[in-house]
């Protein structure tokens, strides 16, 4: 029996995250964040003082990186940079500049295909970025495409920092959010654009518990689970 994959795309903020953790422990899928990947990557180019838009810069400090991705007793996925765990560390605001940038890097993309592919060859997975559906894993058995306007996205994200004790306000975090939006959409390398086989679903006005039900229905609807 081939492996169940849910790929779950959609713009920073529309909770994609927060929804795909509790649908896998609901499932018992493996929960796969990729955005947490390019997080880590954009990470280790600011702690080596290389701009995010430095390509040959970027390019240049991908052998050096030593990516691990492990699961803890509560199936929280958490990151490894050179061993250390950034799980938090990767949250921060500039990070997403960042991580939006090296995204956009056909060499960066490359880098963590095999890794992505690989757990979705493995384990029944609910696997939640940007190009899941349309590059990543564009035989996914289900794929959903997830949004909400500007404001509720950046409501959501900036609760979410705030609630980990990061200083920020709900400005920065908008703007910040908007301009990531724009660098998804536009680039030329896997844009953020949904699958033309993806479900949408707008969750602006849904609860995460709405939102939640909503998705465990499509998902037991497509896998008769």
């Amino acid at each position: 029996m081939n492996n169940i994959s849910v790929a779950l795309d959609g713009p920073s903020g529309a909770g994609k995250s927060t929804l795909a953790k509790k649908t896998a422990g609901h499932f018992n899928f493996i929960y796969v964040d990729t955005g947490a990947l390019y997080r880590c990557i954009g990470l280790f180019a600011l702690r080596n003082k290389v701009a995010s838009t430095d390509r040959a810069g970027v390019i240049k400090l991908l052998p050096q990186i030593k990516l691990d991705m492990e699961y803890d007793d509560a199936g929280i996925q958490r990151m490894y940079l050179g061993g250390e765990d950034v799980t938090d560390a990767i949250r921060m605001p500039e990070i997403s500049t960042y991580a939006s940038d090296v995204s956009a890097m056909p060499e960066v993309r490359e880098f963590l295909l095999k890794m992505q592919r690989d757990m979705a060859e493995k384990y029944d997975v609910i696997m939640d970025g940007r190009d899941i559906g349309t590059v990543v894993l564009p035989n996914a058995g289900l794929k959903i495409f997830i949004t909400a306007d500007a404001d509720a996205r950046a409501n959501r994200r900036y609760l979410e920092l705030t609630a980990k004790g990061i200083a920020t306000t709900f400005e920065e975090v908008r703007a910040a959010m908007l301009q990531r939006d724009k660098n998804d959409s536009e680039r030329e390398t896997a844009p953020l654009k949904a699958a033309d086989d993806a479900i949408m679903l707008d969750t602006t006005k849904l609860s995460f518990d709405e939102s939640f039900n909503e998705i465990c229905k499509l998902i037991s609807g497509r896998f008769d689970i």
